[in-house]
Order: structure tokens, then C-alpha cells, then sequence
């Protein structure tokens, strides 16, 4: 890399029921995300818990941010030397829901950043409403990464193009999307249509990480401000790492000033 670059990486796998099991599982991606330059590493959305249907046994096996599964991110993040983004299936006050929520954790161990899910999956025959409680609508929480602003939002906020929009309204030049973006009917068309759009349309880059099959489409990529995947993977559990760069930004945003040349903003519904 060089000396303007920094290495992200995004990682898929297909997070089971056993917490402890997928810690593992998200350690030795982490491992090898570092061994091949990356100083940050998307996981997909889910990756504490997750079984092909929701139901109580999600609410049952939430955590808090105080939780074991936090608390083990947190060590691998420091061990490591690395920022770690990832889903956590949140304990909240309401026994019958949980949040599907993304954590950013420092290298100092520190949460950096938090995004509770604001579109929930209620969509292709599926009702995530009836077991998450939806994120309430805040200012975006971004957080600072080797010069850049990183925002967070979650899988089927992707349909919604005015959240990345919010998120470049603060700041943030490069976007994380955890997800499990489940298979069915032209879905991995969608999926690479809508994360490419992202980019292009909002001139940065853009990370999505998703779980493999056979609930998820796999696909994890990193897209560049010209909408180019630097770097993705098929359908088995694995680590892309990418290279990305402030001035290739600041080169896209100067050929196609779009940001600038834009006369609507976002309002609440």
C-alpha cells in the first residue's frame, strides 16, 4: 500500500447460534484480515447470533453492549490493533424484541459508534418488524478513521438511498453495511445494483459484508467512489481487503461534482 492508502477489509461468514463458536469464527477472519493489510473489518449484520427464522430465541440470546460477545470483540479489536464493525442481536427493555444493532469498536477498545437498524426486513414474504424494534431516527453517528468519517447502516437500508445521503450530510466519506441479505428472487442482482448505487451516487466509498449462504448471498465487497469493486468474494467465508484513499475521493468528487450540484436535502417521515 501506499504511504496515502489505507487497507479495509470485509468479511462474510454464516453466524450460527453458538456465540462462543462465532467469536471464533470472527477471530481467525480478523487474524487474516491483518495479515493481509487491513486496519479495519466489516462483519456482517447478525454475527452474534442468528438461525434462518426469528423468532423468541433471538430475544432470548440478546446481549447488552456490556455483554460477552462485546466484550470479546473489544479484546480481539485491541489484540489486534484494528477497528472491528459488527452486528450484535441487542437486549433492550422490551421482552418480546430485540434491536438489530452495529457496533463499531476502537483499538484502544473503545464503541466508537453504534447504528440501530432503522428499515427493518419487512419485505420478499419476511417480517423483521414483529421481533426488532426499529432504531429510533437520530443524528448519524460517525466516527473518524485514519483521516476518513466512517457511517454505518444495515442491509435493507440499502433500498433507501436517503440514509447514505444522511450519512455524507455529516461527514462520512466511507459507508460500512453489515448485512444478511437473504437470497431469493434476482436478490444478488439487487445486492450489487443497490451497494454499487450507493458509491457512485454519493462519491465515496462503501463496504458491504454479508453472510454466506445458504440464508445469505455472500458477496461481501468494497466499492470505490467510481463504483469499481476493489475487492470481492463468492459465496464461502473468506476475507477482501482494499486499499482506499482520500485523494481518490477527492479526484472522483472533483470530476463529478454531483454532491455539490445537488438541490434537495432529507427530511423525516
Amino acid at each position: 500500500m501506499d504511504s496515502d492508502t489505507i487497507g479495509i477489509a470485509v468479511a462474510q461468514f454464516a453466524p450460527s447460534t453458538d456465540f462462543a463458536l462465532n467469536l471464533d469464527l470472527i477471530g481467525a477472519l480478523a487474524t487474516t484480515a491483518v495479515a493481509r493489510g487491513a486496519k479495519l473489518v466489516v462483519f456482517p449484520e447478525y454475527s452474534s447470533y442468528f438461525s434462518p427464522v426469528l423468532g423468541q430465541d433471538f430475544v432470548d440470546a440478546a446481549q447488552s453492549l456490556n455483554g460477552e460477545f462485546v466484550a470479546g470483540i473489544r479484546t480481539l479489536a485491541t489484540e489486534l490493533d484494528i477497528f472491528v464493525v459488527i452486528g450484535l442481536v441487542e437486549r433492550i427493555a422490551d421482552p418480546a424484541r430485540f434491536s438489530n444493532t452495529l457496533v463499531a469498536m476502537s483499538p484502544a477498545g473503545d464503541i466508537v459508534a453504534t447504528y440501530r437498524k432503522l428499515h427493518l426486513y419487512d419485505a420478499f414474504g419476511d417480517k423483521e418488524s414483529t421481533w426488532v424494534r426499529p432504531g429510533d431516527i437520530e443524528p448519524p453517528q460517525v466516527f473518524p478513521f485514519h483521516g476518513f468519517t466512517v457511517g454505518l447502516q444495515t442491509c435493507y437500508d440499502l433500498r433507501f438511498p436517503e440514509i447514505t445521503r444522511r450519512l455524507v450530510d455529516a461527514g462520512a466519506n466511507l459507508v460500512l453495511v453489515p448485512s444478511e441479505w437473504v437470497r431469493g428472487p434476482l436478490k444478488e442482482h439487487h445486492w450489487r445494483t443497490l451497494v454499487t448505487a450507493r458509491a457512485i451516487e454519493n462519491i465515496l466509498y462503501v463496504a458491504a459484508a454479508d453472510q454466506t449462504p445458504p440464508i445469505g448471498v455472500g458477496n461481501s465487497m468494497i466499492v470505490d467512489p467510481m463504483g469499481v469493486e476493489i475487492a470481492t468474494l463468492g459465496e464461502v467465508s473468506d476475507v477482501a481487503v482494499a486499499s482506499v484513499s482520500l485523494a481518490r475521493i477527492e479526484q472522483v468528487r472533483t470530476l463529478n461534482p454531483a454532491l455539490a450540484l445537488r438541490r434537495f436535502g432529507i427530511t423525516e417521515r
